[in-house]
């Protein structure tokens, strides 16, 4: 099984994106800041894929991205930040400068959501 780490300050929002990957039978661990996810990342943790919101308070989603490509140990993370922010320049700013695997705006639409993080685990739907 699969694991997903999803990171997000919203607990609504982690409560929401953890049921649905979960019943298309996922594991998921969840994280409500960018802190935790490198805490547990730093612990051994290393899921199959990382959902990370932008806009969190103390360390944003782009810093914490940056820390976990840059760590040699976790450069090999698949990265998407899923975020409010879908303007080209975010998107640039998660891809380019954050060297994010990917780029997932909110709200999400759940089949659209669901097809995209089977194509980033590499999986057909």
């Amino acid at each position: 099984m699969k694991t997903v780490m999803v990171v997000d300050d919203d607990e609504e929002l982690r409560s929401v994106v953890t049921t649905i990957l979960k019943k298309e039978g996922y594991n998921v661990v969840e994280a409500g800041s960018g802190e935790r996810c490198i805490e547990l990342l730093k612990t051994g943790e290393k899921p199959d894929l990382i959902l990370l919101d932008v806009m969190m308070p103390d360390m944003d989603g782009w810093e914490t991205c940056k820390i976990i490509k840059d760590d040699q140990d976790l450069k090999d993370l698949t990265v998407a930040m899923l975020t409010l922010r879908s303007q080209d320049h975010d998107k640039i700013e998660s891809l380019g400068l954050a060297t994010a695997d990917w780029h997932i705006d909110k709200p999400i639409n759940k089949t659209r959501f669901v097809k995209t993080v089977k194509w980033l685990l590499g999986e057909r739907s």
